[in-house]
């Protein structure tokens, strides 16, 4: 059963990450003190963390699916981990592309840890997490917590001195260092281990009908969370060293719960759609189901040289209008590969050399 509420969750947050580096990467200094451009900052932080989220529930989701196929719980736990090395794998291709498009230096530009360097790695502990559970509610909690302990000790991680004896480039997994990490696994992984847990309650429902109360309490839940992480964040620090927008466990609360509401809101405007009471958005979709394609091809092109004319150059006003464009653009080539891929698979030609025949569609 394909969830077309969390392809279009994930399409938002394809807008947000183009939204969050663009802004980033192309408004001149002298108006990033312009609240607009906080606010953009501030919406820009939730892409990252939603497309963690979501794939934590699409690992979930495809376990549950193979239990039923009738794999055993290794088979499914090896699974998951083989995809995590995959995504790391492809972290690293990525880096690579980047340092052949941009140039720079090779070991600098390859060993930056991005989102990939740390879903990758975070799959592979959610896969071994599976393996240890015996049951969905074991596996869950293990989740929880083990998502829990990654918020907790975020920054306890940033400042311990002894990590400093570990190479360089693994203790750029740890805790950040400029230029060297956009992202850590402290607290990052947190929220695919939060989502992989929200993957197992959401694969217990396979009636669509019975699947809108799950998505209730999940978005209850998800405003309580958002709240307590918020209050909390009015108290007393336990922390000798902590910042609220980077390394509180507050702030991930507080996202976290917001994500959680997300899936509720996603879900009862997926519901409205299909009574065609509100537009069917079917561009977000598609670019929810294209997202990994999407930031493979427009990462480079907003920080390397295809953009390097107006990098740190633009009005927020002309900032707008670049980002709308450039998100039109992208849009047209997630159709051209939509239609080059039906091309493709639909050709007799094809399909007779291969010996497969296609699937059927409709």
């Amino acid at each position: 059963m394909r969830r077309h509420y969390l392809d279009w969750l994930r399409g938002i947050a394809v807008l947000i990450m183009i939204e969050a580096h663009t802004i980033d990467s192309w408004t001149q200094v002298a108006d990033r003190s312009r609240p607009l451009y906080a606010w953009g900052i501030l919406i820009g932080g939730f892409g990252a963390p939603m497309f963690l989220l979501l794939a934590g529930v699409a690992l979930a989701l495809a376990a549950g699916s193979r239990i039923r196929k009738g794999l055993s719980s290794s088979e499914v736990a090896a699974r998951a981990e083989r995809r995590g090395w995959q995504i790391f794998g492809l972290a690293l291709l990525f880096r690579l592309q980047s340092w052949v498009v941009s140039g720079g230096s090779l070991s600098q530009v390859l060993l930056k840890v991005d989102i990939l360097n740390v879903m990758g790695p975070a799959m592979v502990a959610a896969g071994a997490l599976w393996r240890v559970g015996r049951s969905d509610r074991a596996r869950a909690l293990l989740l929880v917590a083990a998502m829990t302990a990654t918020a907790m000790l975020t920054p306890l991680i940033r400042e311990w001195a002894f990590l400093g004896v570990l190479p360089d480039p693994l203790e750029w997994y740890l805790r950040p260092s400029p230029g060297r990490t956009t992202f850590t696994l402290f607290p990052w992984a947190g929220f695919l281990l939060a989502g992989a847990a929200v993957g197992l309650w959401l694969d217990r429902v396979q009636d669509p009908e019975q699947e809108r109360p799950v998505a209730l309490r999940l978005g209850l839940i998800g405003v309580g969370v958002a709240i307590a992480g918020y209050g909390a964040s009015l108290l007393p620090p336990i922390y000798r060293e902590t910042n609220f927008w980077t390394s509180s466990p507050t702030f991930f609360f507080f996202r976290l719960g917001i994500l959680l509401a997300l899936l509720m809101v996603a879900f009862e405007w997926n519901v409205l759609s299909r009574s065609r009471a509100l537009p069917r958005s079917s561009f977000i979709r598609d670019f929810g189901v294209s997202s990994f394609f999407v930031y493979w091809i427009h990462v480079e092109m907003v920080y390397g040289v295809p953009s390097a004319a107006i990098h740190h150059r633009l009005t927020l006003e002309q900032w707008a209008v670049a980002w709308i464009a450039f998100t039109t653009f992208l849009f047209g080539l997630v159709r051209l590969k939509q239609r080059v891929t039906q091309v493709f698979h639909a050709s007799p030609r094809f399909w007779s050399k291969s010996g497969v025949l296609p699937r059927e569609t409709g």
